[in-house]
């Protein structure tokens, strides 16, 4: 088959994942959204979702003693991050972030997050992200604390 016949055909188109529930997250935060939060079409905007999504891994980790945002030696920087959306969220919503762990690596962590509206039982968005841990001054690559990875352990996602 020639480059151009190759191109003629149709790509298959990825599978959009299913709405997650929201009994899937061990570690569940309320919010409520803002009206700084809305577009201009009076739902919440893409970008915002990730803002949540950080405010629930920071305030977690900090939670747990494992953060502290100004002196810890060792931070997370996002490298990789992906949302799917099902329903809007608007202002003035009562939200539930969820919150799991995907993967532990030796230096990364992937957070798996859904954000609930209501009492709604089935994610209006859900994603993940990847934390590279490194060192705050030199900005290396660093394996992830002991007490980081046991603080974590119990918002592993079962296989």
């Amino acid at each position: 088959m020639n480059a151009s016949a190759e191109q003629q055909q149709p790509q298959p188109q990825p599978q959009r994942a299913a709405p997650h529930a929201r009994g899937d997250y061990p570690r569940l935060l309320p919010m409520t959204t803002r009206l700084r939060d809305t577009d201009v079409y009076g739902h919440m905007n893409n970008v915002v979702y990730n803002e949540y999504f950080d405010t629930a891994v920071n305030q977690t980790l900090i939670e747990l003693g494992v953060l502290d945002l100004r002196v810890s030696a060792v931070i997370g920087l996002v490298v990789h991050s992906q949302t799917s959306y099902f329903r809007p969220i608007t202002f003035p919503d009562r939200v539930v972030l969820g919150l799991r762990v995907g993967r532990l690596g030796r230096s990364s962590v992937t957070y798996e997050f859904a954000m609930f509206r209501e009492d709604d039982e089935t994610a209006a968005a859900q994603g993940s992200y990847t934390h590279a841990y490194v060192d705050r001054e030199s900005s290396k690559p660093v394996e992830l604390p002991p007490a980081l990875r046991r603080a974590l352990e119990p918002l592993l996602r079962a296989a």
